[in-house]
């Protein structure tokens, strides 16, 4: 989300838990996607490929993404350029010569910087109105929102079951004395889960609040590491890489999906997942879809954006990227409802308070917990 967030920490790190799919990368069939594109000049025939641009953390299963070449004749090249804020970066760089049609991935905490630097255009998508308004950030269309989810706090259940201490719940428990030296979080200026942790805190404790909160947070022993990765698969007791690290710190900065996660590929599968959630500790993230300004096959960028609020999508990528759908017709499959948790009220902010304060809270973060 940027300031510039490197790959390995992109705001849904529990992907990273998860194999890449065999679909195909644009870099990995250049010349093919760009004699497509160059078909689609005047005369020539509508180009048959569709480029979504993304970060890197997108997935899809091949069926669904051949189900939608089958509707529409249509085959989806991925682009994965890195971390979100990479990806939005670069897009702004080459605005009206984009890498691909559609870019899959900006996010709420990262909207105001791409719709100001116009590299979407207005699309209203087929279906967009099976997505609640609240998601709706952009009444102008330019963006489509796809997915949802919540940054919280994990805990590690073992740990405080042993200890038989209660697991904190809200963001004023982490600055209690029982959980002094407990929680590890994520830089906000080089990590997705750290930036909208610390939003949450603002959006919690207000402009100036905040940083109290983190003044007692860090007399309580809060640790800080670069990377969701570092955080949740080193310094995290609870999680399957933590525990073979030798992880000490039972709670971490992570996603309210992350408990489904540990459970789909545990070994041997659990029948409980083996961390929880604060779900007063929760952040929400939406991500969206754009139509690219100067894409060279519109029409397959608007096919594609009408594809990923489609039922049969939506319900494909809980588990794919481990976030929920926004279409309210589509169900959650049992690993979700069964292992994962609903935040009822997460903290959210406005995407205009976002890009006034993101950059000076990063900063004023960093002077208060580095230093």
């Amino acid at each position: 989300m940027s300031t510039t967030i490197p790959a390995s920490t992109k705001r849904r790190a529990a992907v990273a838990l998860v194999a890449a799919l065999g679909v195909a990368t644009l870099a990995a069939c250049g010349t093919e996607a760009v004699k497509d594109r160059d078909a689609g000049k005047s005369g020539a025939p509508a180009p048959k490929t569709v480029t979504l641009v993304s970060h890197d953390s997108f997935n899809a299963s091949k069926e669904v993404l051949a189900e939608f070449t089958e509707e529409t004749g249509f085959t989806v090249k991925v682009l994965k350029a890195g971390d979100a804020g990479e990806a939005v970066n670069k897009e702004i760089l080459t605005k009206g010569s984009p890498q691909g049609d559609v870019f899959f991935g900006v996010d709420n905490t990262l909207l105001s910087r791409a719709l100001d630097n116009g590299i979407f255009v207005p699309y209203e998508a087929k279906g967009v109105d099976r997505v609640p308004a609240t998601y709706r950030l952009d009444k102008e269309n330019r963006v489509t929102p796809i997915d949802t989810g919540d940054i919280c706090v994990n805990y590690d259940k073992k740990w405080f079951a042993d200890k038989k201490l209660a697991p904190p719940v809200t963001f004023d428990d982490l600055a209690k004395p029982a959980y002094k030296d407990l929680l590890v979080v994520e830089n906000p200026e080089r990590s997705s889960p750290g930036l909208g942790f610390l939003l949450g805190t603002a959006a919690k404790y207000g402009d100036e609040g905040w940083q109290d909160y983190w003044k007692k947070l860090k007399a309580n022993g809060v640790k800080t590491v670069d990377s969701w990765e570092l955080a949740y698969n080193q310094e995290f007791s609870g999680s399957a890489g933590g525990k073979q690290a030798k992880g000490d710190r039972p709670l971490v900065v992570s996603y309210a999906s992350s408990p489904p996660v540990e459970v789909l590929y545990g070994e041997p599968q659990p029948k409980v997942a083996p961390t929880g959630v604060s779900t007063g500790t929760c952040f929400r993230q939406i991500e969206f879809a754009g139509l690219l300004n100067g894409a060279k096959n519109p029409e397959g960028g608007k096919a594609l954006i009408d594809f990923l609020i489609s039922k049969k999508f939506q319900e494909d990528m809980p588990l794919q990227m481990f976030v929920n759908p926004v279409a309210k017709d589509a169900a959650l499959p049992e690993l979700f409802t069964k292992h994962g948790v609903v935040v009822e009220k997460p903290e959210t902010m406005a995407p205009e308070k976002i890009a006034e304060k993101r950059d000076p809270w990063i900063q004023q973060w960093s002077s208060l917990v580095l230093k």
